[in-house]
């Protein structure tokens, strides 16, 4: 994460692992922290999108994360990171309908392939770490344009 003077507000949230009545808590969480702070409703829309394809993505393909989020007045910085079996294509995975869920998350209507796209789409800095075996972190910046706080 980033160095800053101003301090940030700090969330961590735990994603449970193969929940999907669970996944999105905690998107839904910092929207409602970046809505009180009056941050600018489409960067809160980004943040909300690229939170929980990131969330959906730890669920299916990982058996959960950790999902860290800190908020400054001038952007969001969120680090996904996983202790899964890692990205074995990180070029394939961002292809948009790529997708290596199983068939009974698409059945759940899960699984397009879109998360990845989707998350980059949303960030003004994206960047995926992976190792085969020990798990993937996915750092994103969303800038904030108008905020109040």
């Amino acid at each position: 994460m980033s160095s800053s003077s101003v301090q940030p507000i700090v969330q961590l949230y735990e994603v449970p692992g193969n929940d999907f009545t669970r996944a999105g808590e905690a998107s839904s969480k910092v929207k409602g922290i970046l809505k009180k702070l009056g941050y600018d409703p489409d960067a809160i829309r980004r943040v909300s999108i690229a939170m929980y394809e990131g969330e959906i993505n730890m669920v299916i393909h990982a058996n959960g994360g950790i999902a860290r989020v800190e908020i400054f007045p001038d952007r969001v910085e969120i680090l996904l990171s996983d202790q899964g079996p890692g990205i074995a294509d990180v070029e394939k995975a961002m292809e948009e309908g790529y997708s290596t869920a199983p068939d009974e998350v698409r059945a759940l209507g899960f699984g397009a392939g879109m998360g990845l796209p989707n998350m980059k789409k949303c960030c003004d800095e994206f960047r995926i770490d992976t190792a085969i075996g020990k798990g993937t972190d996915v750092y994103m910046i969303i800038r904030v344009r108008g905020s109040k706080s």
